[in-house]
């Protein structure tokens, strides 16, 4: 085990037990998971109670979508640094999703080689978003 007691704390959003589990053993060996919840509404509560550095969140969720949990913290002057992991690779959710307080942005098919770095980026200041696949010139 690791002797790093400073490990960054995360906080993983998803409907999906399968896809929580797989970021969860992705990120273990560098993060500290603190917690996972499957909609914004547990994601507000569990911000308040946990404090997490990072919220890695997807935006499709039930009851209160990505979107409108990350307006709602960034309502809320939380501090936590927003990382959405998502399949939707639209210019609009890319736009919006920065625009409610996220500071990184990862393609769902891009986990394995780009959410470590995202975390690091947005850890380090700075935005993170992944490269879209090349199937429109």
């Amino acid at each position: 085990m690791t002797d790093r007691t400073t490990r960054p704390r995360v906080l993983l959003a998803d409907d999906h037990a399968g896809m929580l589990d797989s970021i969860s053993k992705l990120l273990s060996s560098e993060f500290e998971i603190v917690g996972s919840v499957a909609d914004g509404y547990f994601v507000l509560e569990a911000v308040e109670r946990l404090h997490p550095n990072l919220l890695v969140m997807d935006i499709a969720m039930p009851r209160l979508d990505g979107i409108r949990t990350a307006r709602e913290l960034q309502s809320l002057h939380s501090d936590v640094k927003i990382v959405f992991l998502t399949v939707q690779d639209d210019e609009e959710y890319i736009s919006a999703a920065f625009a409610a307080g996220a500071r990184g942005y990862v393609f769902k098919s891009r986990m394995r080689t780009d959410l470590i770095t995202a975390l690091t980026e947005v850890l380090a200041g700075n935005l993170f978003v992944s490269q879209r696949s090349n199937h429109q010139k």
